[in-house]
């Protein structure tokens, strides 16, 4: 199959190629409540690199969901993703700018930004309750801050798989140079 782009149009009233992502949905720091539960998971401010598109985000697990895939897409992407539900990212800024980008089975949707590049998040095949979020995007955050990731087998994607689950196909490790003399 071939893959499918999709531009945003302007006149795309609160979605993204059948993204529902709501402009200001909830401000900086509001806590969700369900009847009796309080949600005090941290809401994260998040960008593309040229701040085009900008979004908020709370994370499922917080970084303990870190992880890489080896897929032929993520191989190239080379992004280091955290977990979040679909309804915890709220898009404050350039929606219009969020390109849509699918391939084989096109379940998962993969956004960036149309201006800078940048893969922002992806509704994932494997969870398609959840967004994977490109931790580079997250103010604070950066895929140099993990010493050791876990990269998930994703050459025989888990649906695909007898038995399915998630299977760790190996791990990355970024160490700092001792001798760098911009991390001293």
């Amino acid at each position: 199959m071939q893959p499918l782009f999709e531009q945003a149009s302007s006149g795309n009233q609160g979605s993204v190629a059948g993204l529902n992502l709501s402009l200001n949905k909830r401000k900086y720091g509001d806590r969700r409540m369900s009847n009796d539960v309080t949600d005090n998971r941290v809401v994260y401010q998040a960008a593309c690199h040229c701040g085009t598109v900008r979004f908020t985000v709370t994370l499922t697990d917080g970084i303990r969901t870190a992880r890489r895939c080896n897929c032929s897409y993520c191989r190239m992407r080379g992004a280091v993703a955290v977990s979040a539900n679909l309804d915890d990212i709220s898009v404050l800024k350039g929606q219009e700018a969020l390109t849509l980008y699918q391939f084989h089975t096109r379940e998962a949707k993969h956004y960036f930004c149309s201006h800078c590049g940048i893969y922002t998040f992806h509704q994932r095949r494997s969870s398609p309750n959840q967004y994977g979020v490109n931790v580079a995007c997250i103010a604070g955050m950066s895929p140099f801050d993990f010493h050791k990731v876990p990269v998930n087998e994703g050459r025989l994607h888990p649906k695909d798989r007898s038995g399915g689950g998630t299977s760790i196909a190996g791990w990355l490790y970024y160490e700092t140079n001792p001798s760098n003399e911009i991390d001293n």
